[in-house]
């Protein structure tokens, strides 16, 4: 794999991929790995904000990156070659955003280029089953409704979260449970695999959710996943990111940081902690490692290991 991200690491050299496909601000470090772009931390929330299915994003330096995702990048060959698909069509004395761009007028662009392909040339376009959006989201660009609605949100943060696994989860089948997780935030859901008959579940997966501006707590859900009927709920508790949010943000950039505590989240009656929680600096990131007893039901703890990413914008 170091040889593969060694040719990621080369690409993203390449003079066209040192600024962003999108905005054209200097030093791009994210990327969004099907469609085969370097773009900004900015245009990066706004990328993640028309999902997966349209832009996968990835950071070069902290993501763990598969053949195939590499692969993508390098036979697009970069942002050039991107642009010169999905720019295409752009029609004369368009502006394109820049590196001090409004969100707004950044979403609108990103959304226009790869969610609606409207720069696209025609025969290449894949929304043809939205044929009437693209019309209509050109006539009422100033009105409100063609404003998606995770889609007007800044985001202030990544936040990663590794799923360790569970222990003593209740049994909702016969005899034990094939148990996943789901994380809720906002209008993200993430979930994990699902483990067959195993009620001390190891998944060690990680999840990445987009942490907005005006945030609540993270919601986790342990279900049951059933063949046949509905999956059953075995077990919910929130987590509050306050804690170590706020504690990063008093702090500075994490990698200054020698491997000290910074913050802690204290268990209390209103919690589902197990124990109190501390927020750590370890090798220049903030992560937090949280137990949680799991609410509305029997038994089980799930425990979950949290990195923190500000996007100092």
């Amino acid at each position: 794999c170091c040889g593969k991200m060694a040719k990621l690491k080369e690409l993203l050299q390449k003079s066209e991929n040192r600024i962003c496909a999108d905005c054209s601000a200097p030093d791009p470090n994210w990327a969004s790995a099907n469609i085969g772009v370097f773009i900004c931390v900015k245009c990066s929330g706004v990328h993640r904000s028309v999902g997966t299915h349209i832009s996968k994003v990835m950071s070069v330096t902290l993501d763990k990156w598969s053949d195939d995702e590499i692969d993508s990048m390098v036979e697009v060959g970069g942002n050039s070659q991107a642009n010169a698909i999905y720019e295409a069509f752009l029609p004369e004395g368009y502006r394109k955003p820049h590196p001090d761009s409004a969100q707004e007028e950044r979403q609108k662009f990103i959304k226009s280029k790869y969610e609606l392909q409207e720069f696209l040339e025609p025969s290449l376009r894949i929304v043809s089953n939205h044929p009437s959006d693209a019309g209509k989201q050109a006539s009422n660009s100033h009105s409100a409704s063609s404003k998606s609605e995770i889609g007007m949100v800044e985001f202030i943060g990544i936040l990663n979260v590794k799923v360790i696994g569970g222990t003593k989860l209740a049994i909702r089948d016969m005899s034990s449970s094939d148990p996943y997780v789901v994380l809720t935030l906002g209008q993200q859901k993430a979930q994990t695999s699902v483990i067959k008959g195993n009620l001390n579940p190891v998944w060690n997966e990680e999840l990445k959710l987009s942490v907005p501006q005006k945030y609540g707590p993270l919601k986790l859900q342990v279900l049951d996943h059933d063949m046949v009927s509905k999956d059953d709920l075995m077990g919910e508790a929130e987590i509050d990111l306050q804690p170590m949010i706020n504690a990063a943000a008093s702090f500075g950039d994490p990698e200054l940081l020698g491997d000290i505590q910074i913050g802690r989240w204290l268990k209390s009656g209103d919690n589902a902690l197990t124990a109190d929680s501390a927020v750590m600096v370890t090798g220049g990131k903030v992560k937090q490692e949280v137990t949680l007893k799991l609410q509305h039901t029997e038994s089980g703890e799930v425990t979950v290991e949290m990195e923190w990413m500000a996007l100092n914008i």
